[in-house]
């Protein structure tokens, strides 16, 4: 799959270390889901510039995706974090933990073929069904608590977009104006195609196309966003009590998600590069 071409730019190569196990993370509605773990059939990671953009090279072999494209990024820092994400495997490749590698796969072979226009328009659709926008009624202590916690949040979108966005009791949820819609149509245009695809994984991980423009606008962090997002959750962990390990295991997962998804967004969004800098022990 993979052919040596120029020479690379070495990465520091990380001791070698026993490797864990884990549950292979469920394949997402536009995510591919390759084999949960294999071998490690390399030494070293590298990357190299080509002329479509940055290549990943693990050991003289160049990276490609599942469609056998070459693997090539836009952007020199995406180029090191990816590689950075294979450097970091142990015995053996965790795919399941490699979030920016999927989404370049995504974005590379477009397994979907939408558009701009198609992704735009459903990231905005999820305006419809906001976790943020739908409130309970009852018990009193969490409508309180969503109040307290998600209408600063909904007032920022509100302002900071210039929009009418509300909450609703109703299972059927608010009812969001055309006029709001088309201005997050608008404001997602801004955004090429590779972040489109990084902003939409995070809304599928949040729920919520407010809360991911309010993290990648960086009005708030990853660690408040997930736990906004989650905040039914929380509220009946709280009261009930944590099941061992599984709830914490799936608050890590959706934070490292979230956070990839975010940090895809942000450095396919980034028009400097790296100048020959690369990520130091």
């Amino acid at each position: 799959l993979w052919w040596a071409r120029s020479p690379p730019t070495q990465l520091p190569r990380q001791p070698p270390a026993a490797a864990g196990s884990g549950p292979a993370e469920p394949c997402g509605r536009r995510a591919y889901a390759p084999p949960a773990e294999r071998k490690r059939f390399y030494q070293n990671v590298s990357i190299s510039q080509g002329e479509g953009g940055f290549e990943i090279n693990l050991d003289h072999r160049k990276l490609k995706t599942p469609q056998a494209k070459l693997f090539t990024v836009p952007s020199e820092a995406l180029a090191i974090a990816v590689a950075t994400e294979w450097d970091s495997q142990k015995d053996t490749i965790k795919f399941y933990t490699m979030h920016l590698t999927t989404l370049c796969n995504t974005a590379l072979d477009n397994p979907t073929q939408r558009n701009k226009t198609q992704l735009i328009r459903a990231a905005v659709k999820f305006l419809e069904t906001d976790t943020v926008c739908y409130r309970v009624e009852e018990p009193p202590a969490l409508a309180e608590l969503q109040k307290n916690e998600w209408d600063p949040v909904v007032a920022w979108a509100e302002k900071r977009y210039n929009v009418t966005i509300g909450s609703s009791t109703s299972i059927l949820g608010p009812n969001i104006p055309a006029s709001t819609k088309e201005t997050f149509v608008s404001h997602l245009a801004s955004y090429n195609m590779w972040a489109l695809q990084g902003i939409e994984f995070v809304i599928t991980q949040l729920k919520s196309l407010i809360l991911s423009m309010s993290l990648i606008d960086r009005h708030i962090t990853v660690e408040k966003a997930v736990l906004l997002s989650r905040l039914e959750e929380e509220y009946q962990i709280r009261r009930w009590g944590n099941v061992e390990w599984a709830h914490d295991y799936d608050l890590c997962e959706l934070r490292a998600r979230t956070a990839a998804g975010t940090l895809f967004v942000h450095l396919c969004s980034e028009s400097s590069t790296v100048k020959h800098k690369l990520l130091q022990d």
